[in-house]
C-alpha cells in the first residue's frame, strides 16, 4: 500500500518526559510509514519554552489558527521545584492555558470505550463528552477574610466613575469569609458556540446544566446565552439529528447516573472541573480519555488528557523497563488526522485514523495491554506489555487491517 497523502500541514506540538519518548515512537511506528505528511513542528518541551521565553507556545497556537488542526504532546507546567530541576528563568504559565486563550477555545474530554474495561456505572454504554467553560468563576475570584463585625458590599462603578449599583453581601456580626466572582458575555458566547460546533461535528446531543433557580443573574446569564445559541443552531441541529436540553446541575448529575451516555455535557467552570474527573474515573482510566480544544470558528487541537508520566520517565532515564499507557496519545494523533481528513476531503486519511483506533481497541480487548489496565480489564487472559511492546502489538494489527 502506498502512503496516504495529507493535503494540508498538521501542526505538531512536542512535549515533555515520558510522553515525549512515546510521542517519537508514535511518529516512527504509525505516522511516517503510512502517511505522506508535512508536520509543522513546535517544541513545547519546557526547556525550549524557557529558551524562547515561551514565544514558541504563542507561535504554535497561531499556527493552529492558520492551518486549522494541531496535535499536542503532554507538557510540564513548572512549579518552583521544576524551575530548579530544569534551571528555568521562571515558573512559565500552562501552555494549554496560553493556547486556549489565543484560540478562545473550549476543552472537550471523552472516554475511549473498551469492552473488557467496563464502566464503574453500569448504565454507561456510550462515551460522555465533557465541555468545561475554562474562564472565570471561582478560578478568578477575589476573596477576603473578615476579621470582625462589619459590612461586605458589592459595588459596580462604570467607566466614567459613576457608582451604578451597591449591594450588601452580608452584615457580619463576627469573623467570616467573602468572595466575588465574574464572567464575560463574550467568553460565555464563545463557550456556547464551541459546544455547538463540537456537538454538530460529533453528531451528539447537548446537555447544559447550571443552577439558575438559585443564581438568578449569574447562572441565569449562562442559560440565556445557551438558549439563544440553541435557537440560532436549531436548523443545523435538526439536520444533524441532535437536540439541546437544559438541566439544573443537580438534576443533570442524577440523570447522568441512569443514562446510557452518548451526549456532550456542557458545564460551568467548577462543575466541569469536578465532573470531568468523575466521568474519567467512572469509565475506567484517565489513560483512556481523549481531549480536544475547539475554537468557536472551528480550529482544533487534540491531545491526551493526562500528564507527562514523570514517574515512568525517571525509570526510563535509569534504563529500567516501563509499561506506560500510550492509548490517549495515539488517539490524539488519530483525532487530529481524522479531522484533517474531514476538512481536506480525504476519506482515505479518515479511514486510516479509524483503523488505527480499531487496532488499539482490539489489542486491549484481545488481552494485550499495559500494566495500568490489567487490574481494570475483565479479559479471560491478560498479558502485560511494556511501553514499546504494546505499540508493536498495535502496529501488527494495524498492518493486518491495511492489507
Amino acid at each position: 500500500m502506498g502512503k496516504i497523502k495529507v493535503k494540508t500541514p498538521l501542526v505538531e506540538l512536542d512535549g515533555d518526559e515520558m510522553t515525549r519518548i512515546i510521542w517519537k515512537e508514535i511518529k516512527d511506528r504509525f505516522i511516517y510509514p503510512y502517511l505522506d505528511i508535512t508536520l509543522e513542528y513546535y517544541d513545547l518541551g519546557v526547556e525550549y519554552r524557557d529558551k524562547t521565553d515561551d514565544q514558541v507556545t504563542v507561535d504554535s497556537a497561531n499556527a493552529i489558527k492558520k492551518h486549522g488542526v494541531g496535535v499536542k504532546c503532554a507538557t510540564i507546567t513548572p512549579n518552583a521545584d521544576r524551575v530548579k530541576e530544569y534551571n528555568l528563568k521562571q515558573e512559565w504559565k500552562s501552555p494549554n492555558g496560553t493556547i486556549r486563550a489565543i484560540l478562545d477555545g473550549t476543552v472537550f474530554r471523552k472516554p475511549i470505550i473498551i469492552k473488557n474495561i467496563p464502566a464503574a456505572v453500569n448504565s454507561w454504554k456510550k462515551p460522555i463528552a465533557i465541555g468545561r467553560h475554562a474562564y472565570g468563576d471561582i478560578y478568578r475570584d477575589v476573596e477576603i477574610l473578615v476579621d470582625g463585625p462589619g459590612k461586605v458590599e458589592l459595588v459596580y462603578t462604570d467607566a466614567s466613575g459613576k457608582e451604578k449599583q451597591r449591594l450588601l453581601v452580608n452584615d457580619f456580626k463576627g469573623a467570616g469569609v467573602a468572595l466575588a466572582m465574574h464572567n464575560l458575555d463574550e467568553s460565555i458566547k464563545s463557550f456556547a458556540k464551541a459546544c455547538f460546533t463540537y456537538a454538530l461535528s460529533e453528531k451528539i446531543s447537548i446537555w447544559f446544566a447550571t443552577k439558575d433557580t438559585i443564581s438568578k443573574k449569574y447562572h441565569a446569564r449562562f442559560r440565556d446565552i445557551f438558549d439563544q445559541m440553541a435557537k440560532e443552531q436549531e436548523a443545523a441541529m435538526k439536520a444533524a439529528g441532535i437536540t439541546y436540553s437544559y438541566y439544573l446541575i443537580d438534576d443533570a448529575v442524577a440523570q447522568i447516573m441512569k443514562n446510557e451516555g452518548g451526549q456532550l455535557w456542557a458545564m460551568m467552570n467548577y462543575d466541569g472541573d469536578v465532573m470531568s474527573d468523575m466521568v474519567a474515573s467512572g469509565f475506567g482510566s484517565l489513560g483512556l480519555m481523549t481531549s480536544v480544544l475547539v475554537s468557536p470558528d472551528g480550529k482544533y487541537e487534540y491531545e491526551a488528557a493526562h500528564g507527562t508520566v514523570t514517574r515512568h520517565y525517571r525509570k526510563y532515564q535509569k534504563g529500567e523497563t516501563t509499561s506506560t499507557n500510550s492509548v490517549a496519545s495515539i488517539f490524539a494523533w488519530t483525532g487530529a488526522l481524522a479531522k484533517r481528513g474531514e476538512l481536506d476531503g480525504t476519506p482515505e486519511l479518515v479511514n486510516f485514523a479509524v483503523k488505527l483506533e480499531e487496532a488499539i481497541i482490539e489489542t486491549i480487548e484481545g488481552g494485550e495491554m499495559t500494566k495500568d489496565l490489567l487490574s481494570l480489564s475483565t479479559a479471560a487472559t491478560k498479558k502485560e506489555l511494556d511501553t514499546f511492546q504494546f505499540m508493536e502489538a498495535v502496529q501488527k494489527r494495524l498492518d493486518a487491517k491495511l492489507k
